[in-house]
């Protein structure tokens, strides 16, 4: 029933702004992604700016594509013939979205002079704390990259796409992701996950790690048929943070599952009691 809504939902605002003669809709905004340049901003020589450069230089095949600093892209970011992939920290988005960076694509728009949150937002996708990597971003940010065009071919496609980013990559896991064995890092399961709850949803094919290397081990593989979690949340959270929960398949480097909580007292950092009933649901 949300997902009939929500469809109508998107509908609606097409026809509405259709009927006031502004088209905004986010796919409509999209349909020229694949034929404008997309500049991807480095910042400076950190590793991560050298990995995110050496994914896509090797994976990104959605347009043509440029290097930039960012002195270059706040003299470019108004100009709508661009599109932008680059690492945002949390100043530049919501303040609810504080301490994380996040990789993101947006579209240049005259409205950026007023900052980057004016700019159409195509996809966010969390990499890692702002103030203090863990190392594992590298792993997995190329999984990362290889979303963010993947999404934003498809919302070119479908209006519900454009507006359903969470739900489109979960529905992956509901068509085949469940038949995939899971290896989840014992660190990043939440503290308020009980004995009960793991023993009334893990089975010999939801396995849990004694630590974030074994997990990421078989990531390295490229085990066959196989999910590992990746999870990113700020280094000093608060009750106002999210909290990122990932699943990408080991083998393919597709993404599977992307849900976000809000920490509490009552969800601390890592998958929740509601994810592993959600991975456990058709295995």
């Amino acid at each position: 029933m949300k997902k009939i809504v929500a469809s109508i939902a998107a509908l609606l605002v097409g026809i509405t702004l259709l009927a006031q003669g502004t088209v905004t809709t986010r796919k409509y905004r999209l349909n020229d992604f694949t034929d404008k340049v997309t500049q991807v901003v480095l910042p400076g020589n950190s590793i991560l700016a050298g990995a995110l450069k050496q994914e896509v230089t090797n994976q990104w095949k959605a347009s043509a594509f440029e290097f930039c600093t960012p002195a270059e892209f706040e003299a470019r970011k108004t100009q709508d013939q661009y599109y932008f992939l680059l690492l945002a920290d949390s100043a530049s988005k919501d303040d609810s979205e504080a301490g994380i960076t996040y990789l993101t694509l947006v579209k240049g728009d005259a409205a950026a002079v007023n900052g980057m949150g004016k700019m159409p937002e195509i996809i966010s996708l969390p990499v890692c704390a702002a103030d203090g990597n863990s190392g594992r971003e590298l792993l997995y940010l190329g999984a990362l990259v290889g979303a963010v065009q993947e999404f934003a071919l498809a919302a070119m496609e479908s209006e519900k796409t454009a507006y359903q980013m969470d739900g489109w990559f979960n529905e992956h896991y509901s068509q085949d992701g469940k038949n995939k064995r899971i290896y989840l890092s014992i660190t990043d399961i939440a503290p308020q996950v009980t004995e009960r709850d793991g023993e009334k949803y893990l089975d010999d094919d939801i396995l849990l790690c004694d630590d974030e290397e074994e997990a990421d081990r078989m990531f390295q593989l490229g085990s066959y048929n196989t999910l590992v979690g990746f999870v990113v949340a700020p280094s000093i959270p608060t009750n106002s943070s999210w909290c990122y929960k990932m699943l990408v398949d080991a083998e393919t480097h597709k993404l599977y599952y992307l849900r976000r909580h809000k920490i509490s007292n009552h969800a601390g950092v890592g998958f929740l009691a509601d994810d592993l009933k959600r991975m456990a649901k058709g295995r």
